[in-house]
């Protein structure tokens, strides 16, 4: 499988936002609007069709939501702690930490889809169905937390009010009442998504400023290797722990190893953080991918 070819697409978007917002007339203040109609409309539409339109036979496949939820807390848990390393303390910025920590957890959930169901057929589609189910919550509240602490507010009160987990906790529970979204309105609910991923790509693009990174490729090079290396290893163990077959194994190593949600740098960015940092993160996740991938299903062979 062609994986460079498979990621180009989100690559070549923020490249194109990089462009447009350095040598045309379209600068910062268009985009500025732009991460907000993204943050607070499109991304919770996105996330909404992506988990209700999801069929979430979590009993079914309750070993493998327990091995992805255990993979997830290991990124989360790791990610937290880079901060307060012996060796890291006093050379990173915590602000910086705070935003960048989902990079190591968060994953691109368009390239799942399409990568689960090439990997697996339609079993790999339902599989990586229900660890976005499950696992969008998760790293939302992960992801959102670090920074409303840091940043002085009431994490409670950031949380109930941050757009994509509203969204998320809205379209678990449609998801697990048995709704379905319906027929007049799913067309115009796919292209509100199409739109978020691609101008979500885009703004990160904009946002990009390679200057930003240069203070924190420590910190940076950190939540890197949790996403693509101790992600992927600590996916095989919880494989092995739970006797996991190969579509399931498959799928939550494909996962563990899938480059980091475009919706960081919004998320950063919007609330009040290092934006043009986490933007550069998110390209540099999106080039590893290309060698995480490979290495995480060439594991397998291990089980």
């Amino acid at each position: 499988m062609n994986y460079a070819q498979l990621l180009f697409p989100d690559f070549s978007l923020i490249l194109c936002g990089y462009l447009l917002c350095r040598f045309t007339a379209l600068d910062r203040p268009v985009w500025q609007q732009a991460e907000t109609l993204v943050y607070y409309f499109l991304f919770p539409v996105l996330l909404f069709q992506s988990i209700a339109k999801a069929p979430l036979e979590l009993r079914a496949a309750s070993s493998m939501v327990a091995a992805g939820v255990l993979t997830g807390l290991v990124g989360i848990g790791l990610a937290y702690a880079v901060p307060h390393l012996p060796w890291l303390r006093n050379r990173v910025d915590r602000r910086d930490a705070a935003a960048s920590a989902q990079v190591a957890f968060r994953f691109n959930s368009y390239i799942a889809l399409a990568l689960a169901e090439r990997l697996a057929g339609p079993a790999g589609g339902q599989a990586i169905a229900v660890l976005i189910g499950v696992g969008v919550p998760i790293y939302n509240v992960a992801a959102v937390w670090p920074m409303a602490r840091h940043g002085g507010h009431k994490v409670l009160g950031s949380l109930l009010r941050n757009p994509l987990i509203v969204g998320t906790c809205a379209a678990l529970a449609f998801n697990l009442a048995g709704l379905t979204i319906p027929d007049l309105l799913a067309p115009a609910v796919s292209r509100i998504g199409a739109a978020a991923l691609a101008l979500g790509l885009l703004c990160a693009g904009a946002g990009m400023q390679f200057s930003a990174m240069s203070g924190g490729l420590t910190l940076g090079a950190c939540m890197l290797l949790i996403r693509h290396l101790v992600s992927p290893i600590a996916a095989l163990g919880f494989s092995k722990l739970f006797h996991l077959g190969h579509t399931q194994a498959t799928v939550l190593l494909m996962f563990a190893a899938l480059p980091t949600a475009s919706s960081c740098y919004v998320l950063a960015a919007r609330m009040g953080y290092n934006g043009p940092y986490v933007a550069g993160l998110v390209t540099l996740s999106t080039v590893a991918g290309v060698v995480s991938l490979p290495f995480a299903l060439s594991l397998l062979r291990w089980l």
